[in-house]
């Protein structure tokens, strides 16, 4: 009896396939559950598996492009074929059936050989995006923690997926082995598949009974003549999967050369034309005599890299605020020299008693939610034709982290010590390094802190965080003479910036509220007294 080898579902938004790869040749013996072939998508190569134990009879050919549920292969179940050579005869027949009567019982165990399969399927299950937040739609893939063809165990994280406002990871929702659907970097709508797990048992034990059939039949190819007859076709010709990477670098077929069956472009080989593809620059000093103009010494290497959902994100709001407020800056001067002083005298015995060093920025974030409390309007926002003034202190500050620019939000900072918002800087500035941040950490805020001096700028016009209508820009501390009481003195001194959305601010509130920032920073013991 024979039965049809059909490509299986591999994923909704995929139609079809192409085959790779024979790993068992036309007329081999092969058993249940061997792997007989690869097929490869435009996403991931996976095995194609025998459903039933005889003789394979190939029907496709190697490079082939097939559609979900085409015939691949037949399979001659063991014991059919020498049933069918005395059929020719009917004499003969006649004959066999008199001479050897109980032959004929026989039969009916070749049915069993068909149902076998079944019963030892292994259940898939799909992994798909989960919904990570109500404005969020979709996210990016940036990371394979476990790898096509790994086992893995339930709630294990199998991969890192990228939100433009958080990373995290999702897991595994069963044991098993995994295949994967998508690829690093793809941008996948929440609900889309990103692999799916095939349940532990039959699938485990098939793949390891299967090892050494497959380093047989590779090391068996000197009887490779249906190889070599059906991949003349592939020189030249890229696999969807590797089309895709040549077509996201720019890159024509033409330019790489195969090392897959009969010249084939395999997605191995597209990732390793990076390199040649960024060094054709190079090659222009080829053609340098036909012009008098020198040519540049070293190397003149391009790459590029796909914009992260967290750029993309940062680059739409801060163009949006540009375009959509009447943003306007205020600036002056700090003299630094009484909070140096008393962090010079105070800073052991505080992280002494607080386990935390005592830095400018608790002292920044106290002056500014001291200021907010007497200039309302520079911490409130506009929502469609109301002004929203809060009568609390939610302090966003500007951090970069590994991926980009992340605002994190100090809480309540208004009531806190210096102390418990050192702690809390710290410990946001941790998650920002190790991209642990949540949504929850980055939502809301009513004003926002932001220091490039830490980078060396001495003077900049920092962009609002919207919704927010303020953002305040600490700069570094350079020593220069400043009159004092009449006197030419040298302080250390630091520019500040407050940038504001005129719409909501005016300029007397927002150069009260600098003024104001200045006057504690000045004189910190209002910073405890609160006057």
């Amino acid at each position: 009896m024979s039965l049809e080898i059909k490509v299986p579902p591999v994923g909704e938004s995929i139609t079809e396939v192409t085959l790779s790869r024979w790993i068992k040749q036309d007329g081999d013996a092969v058993e249940m559950d061997e792997i007989i072939a690869e097929l490869e998508s435009d996403k991931a190569t996976f095995e194609l598996t025998a459903e039933s134990a005889g003789t394979l009879k190939t029907v496709a050919a190697e490079g082939d492009t097939l559609p979900i549920g085409g015939v691949v292969a037949t399979i001659e179940a063991a014991g059919s074929a020498p049933a069918a050579a005395p059929a020719v005869d009917k004499s003969t027949a006649a004959a066999a059936d008199e001479s050897a009567p109980g032959q004929r019982a026989a039969k009916p165990e070749a049915p069993a050989v068909e149902s076998a399969p079944a019963a030892t399927e292994a259940k898939t299950i799909e992994i798909k995006v989960p919904p990570v937040g109500e404005s969020i739609t979709e996210v990016t893939l940036s990371r394979w923690i476990k790898k096509d063809g790994d086992t893995v165990e339930m709630d294990e994280a199998i991969a890192e997926l990228e939100s433009d406002k958080a990373t995290f990871e999702l897991t595994a929702e069963s044991a098993g082995t995994l295949k994967t659907v998508a690829a690093e970097g793809d941008t996948l709508a929440i609900g889309a598949v990103v692999c799916s797990i095939t349940g532990g048992g039959a699938a485990a034990a098939s793949s390891q009974s299967s090892a050494p059939s497959q380093e047989s039949a590779q090391s068996s190819t000197p009887n490779s003549g249906s190889q070599t007859s059906g991949s003349s076709y592939a020189a030249g010709t890229p696999s969807p999967a590797a089309g895709k990477i040549l077509a996201e670098k720019g890159m024509s077929p033409q330019s790489v050369s195969g090392t897959g069956v009969g010249g084939r472009i395999t997605k191995e080989d597209a990732l390793g034309a990076q390199k040649p593809a960024a060094a054709a620059p190079a090659s222009k000093p080829a053609a340098a005599p036909q012009t008098p103009q020198p040519t540049a010494a070293g190397a003149r290497n391009e790459r590029r890299e796909k914009m992260s959902n967290l750029r993309k994100t940062v680059a739409k709001r801060l163009v949006a605020v540009k375009n959509e407020t009447a943003m306007l800056t205020t600036f002056n001067e700090v003299d630094m020299q009484p909070i140096m002083e008393l962090r010079s005298k105070y800073k052991d015995k505080f992280k002494e008693k607080y386990s935390v060093g005592l830095g400018f920025m608790s002292f920044f974030t106290k002056a500014v939610c001291m200021a907010l409390s007497e200039w309302p309007a520079v911490g409130a926002r506009i929502d469609g034709e109301e002004v929203v003034y809060s009568d609390f202190a939610d302090i966003s500050i500007a951090v970069s982290a590994p991926k980009g620019l992340v605002v994190p939000i100090i809480r309540n900072a208004d009531a806190m010590s210096l102390a418990e918002i050192e702690k809390a800087v710290v410990m946001l500035a941790g998650k920002a390094r190790e991209n642990k941040l949540t949504i929850e950490d980055m939502t809301g805020g009513t004003f926002t802190i932001t220091n490039g001096g830490i980078f060396g700028s001495m003077l900049s016009t920092p962009i609002i965080n919207a919704p927010q209508s303020a953002i305040l820009g600490m700069h570094n501390i350079i020593e220069r003479p400043v009159a004092v009481n009449g006197q030419v003195v040298i302080r250390p001194m630091m520019y500040l910036a407050l940038s504001y959305d005129h719409r909501i601010v005016d300029g007397r509130e927002s150069v009260s509220f600098l003024v104001r920032v200045k006057q504690l920073l000045e004189d910190p013991a209002r910073l405890l007294l609160g006057v």
